[in-house]
């Protein structure tokens, strides 16, 4: 399986300035044929494809206006037209967004090599148009006898370099099976809960760091604007940003590995963030938690080593519901943290709500449905999951859908709530 291996290095002076000149032609040429491609259909109704936008960047190369496109390496910038048609393609087949323009300040400042320009000696990196290979910290081996097949090349925010190599990766491979199965429920008190009753703590990576973080904003707000005092302090507010968003990232890993190995199945909730993050008061809090980037790895993951992600629907009344008789609580504010069910169960918020998660995630394997996505004809059986006592029935009728680039299953509720309705 191929998979990325990043590192950061150290480039020269003469370097720099040649990927950065690469990053500005990339850059230039993605936006020229999103142009290109835009007018020729609202002006003429005509569809212009990669070798259409190809031949178009070997006409610029000889204008007199774009003639330094010439002057870096042509791969970077062929490249950037195959990802302008990727993205072409990903709208048409309504998986994301109309293309837009990349912009010079906030637009990921990269450049792609494929094998035809680097040279790959001895552990050494050279890149197309430099004399001299890469200095590359290697945090850690590559795997033995990899030669990377693309090279990625970045600059962020903070003025850092990184280089990523893609190489084929046999430790990717499926864990053995077990018979573990767990729910989890994201919070903001304790970052997850677990159906087992565990509780792992939220870290608060901005909270620990915003003393430091509003010093250096405030400075920033007192720079001129346009000057090279407001630049340098602009990169010193990148800077906190980037060890507050490194320590994260690391955190999750650890979490979102150790949960895959242990387990073979996985519930998780499917949460509207970017809806929640509307909610002032808790916006800063949800964003720090990286709700979005725990789902993001724990999907790929379970991919990698043959596990299976079950994510029940957002509507699915986890909080409200209880775990042993199953009645239906009416109404459940987000200040009780512990409640008594009529049965006599005492339970605690998070944990039940796990517990609830991975129930309605069993009832996939335990019914048996076909899989398939929503847009398919309909054909397949349905799950239904087991009506529990005092629950409504149009609540709990969930069916299974695969989700294709991530590897995960998703559960869906079958009556749509008022609010979806068309008005």
């Amino acid at each position: 399986m191929k998979r990325g291996f990043r590192y950061r290095f150290y480039p020269s002076e003469v370097q720099a300035a040649e990927l950065s000149r690469t990053f500005g032609c990339v850059r230039k040429v993605y936006n020229l044929a999103l142009q290109a491609r835009a007018e020729a259909w609202t002006l003429r109704g005509e569809r212009v494809g990669y070798g259409a936008t190809s031949a178009l960047l070997t006409a610029w190369k000889r204008t007199e206006e774009l003639a330094f496109l010439a002057e870096v390496s042509s791969v970077p910038l062929q490249q950037a037209l195959r990802h302008l048609q990727t993205g072409f393609t990903n709208f048409f087949a309504k998986r994301a967004r109309f293309p837009r323009f990349k912009s010079r300040k906030k637009s990921r400042a990269s450049a792609e090599y494929t094998r035809s320009a680097f040279r790959w000696r001895d552990g050494a990196l050279t890149l197309a148009k430099m004399a001299e290979p890469l200095d590359i910290r290697w945090s850690r081996p590559l795997p033995a006898g990899a030669v990377p097949s693309t090279v990625t090349v970045s600059r962020d925010s903070a003025g850092r370099w990184f280089v990523s190599l893609l190489c084929d990766d046999p430790a990717v491979r499926p864990l053995p099976a077990t018979d573990a199965v767990v729910g989890v429920d994201v919070g903001l008190d304790h970052l997850l809960v677990l159906s087992t009753g565990e509780k792992i703590g939220n870290p608060r990576h901005e909270r620990r760091d915003r003393e430091r973080l509003v010093k250096v904003q405030r400075a920033l707000c007192r720079k001129q604007k346009g000057s090279s005092n407001r630049a340098r302090a602009r990169v010193a507010v990148a800077r906190v940003h980037a060890r507050i968003a490194d320590r994260r990232s690391d955190f999750l890993h650890k979490i979102t590995t150790r949960l895959v190995r242990e387990n073979q199945t996985l519930v998780i909730e499917d949460l509207a963030v970017s809806n929640m993050v509307s909610n002032r008061k808790l916006a800063r809090a949800i964003t720090d938690a990286g709700w979005r980037q725990f789902r993001r790895q724990l999907g790929y993951k379970a991919k990698w080593y043959g596990r299976q992600v079950i994510v029940v629907d957002r509507w699915f009344p986890s909080s409200k519901l209880c775990s042993v008789c199953g009645a239906l609580v009416a109404r459940m504010p987000l200040h009780v943290r512990t409640w008594t069910c009529g049965c006599g169960a005492t339970h605690d918020r998070d944990v039940n709500g796990a517990r609830n998660i991975l129930a309605a995630g069993l009832a996939v394997s335990v019914c048996g449905a076909d899989v398939g996505p929503q847009r398919n004809p309909p054909g397949g059986r349905s799950a239904a999951k087991q009506k529990p006592r005092g629950a409504s029935r149009g609540s709990l009728l969930v069916h299974e859908e695969e989700e294709v680039n991530c590897g995960t299953t998703r559960l869906r509720r079958r009556r749509a709530p008022a609010c979806w309705l068309p008005r």
